[in-house]
């Protein structure tokens, strides 16, 4: 059996066949997403248990963490369980998990400045959650005389032709 530290308050380690996923999450989760959540959780532990409402016994919060624990051949995972009032409660709780984390707003150079702070060999940068070409992306600078360049007139085309800029694939008005 797989054991991976637990570093969060939970109620009980519960087996993953016993925990029944909410069949009307609508939060849909890619094998990318969950590639790099299993990665995460394998490396550094759980830091946040799995949601369970006591009401329907419905998994509400931590659909992606059970994916990726299945992922990872895990045998239990920490549950903690909530007592919802009502349905509509308990549907609140699982949309406003997905849907909040969604409206903050990456202050994208305090984020780039964090990721070149830990970049020192001593971790994997995917742990982050960014995989290979996001952390290439955010940390490669942007010339911005790229976006200037002046628009130059192709050679050797045939008479018709639409004339299309090499820099930017614009069309050329004659």
């Amino acid at each position: 059996m797989k054991k991976i530290k637990v570093h969060c308050a939970y109620d009980e380690m519960v087996d993953i066949i016993k925990l029944t996923p909410n069949p009307r999450n609508p939060n849909q989760h890619s094998d990318r997403q969950i590639e790099l959540l299993a990665k995460i959780i394998e490396h550094q532990g759980w830091r946040v248990p799995i949601t369970v409402s006591k009401r329907s016994g419905f998994v509400v919060r931590g659909h992606g963490r059970l994916l990726a624990a299945e992922a990872l051949g895990l045998d239990e995972v920490p549950v903690d369980y909530q007592d919802y009032a009502n349905e509509a409660e308990e549907w609140a709780d699982l949309i406003a998990d997905n849907r909040i984390a969604e409206l903050s707003e990456l202050d994208d150079e305090m984020l780039k400045d964090l990721i070149e702070e830990i970049d020192s060999g001593e971790i994997d940068l995917t742990l982050t959650g960014y995989d290979e070409d996001a952390l290439e992306s955010l940390l490669t600078p942007i010339d911005i005389d790229d976006f200037f360049k002046d628009h130059e007139e192709p050679t050797n085309e045939k008479e018709g032709e639409v004339k299309v800029c090499p820099h930017c694939g614009r069309t050329i008005e004659e």
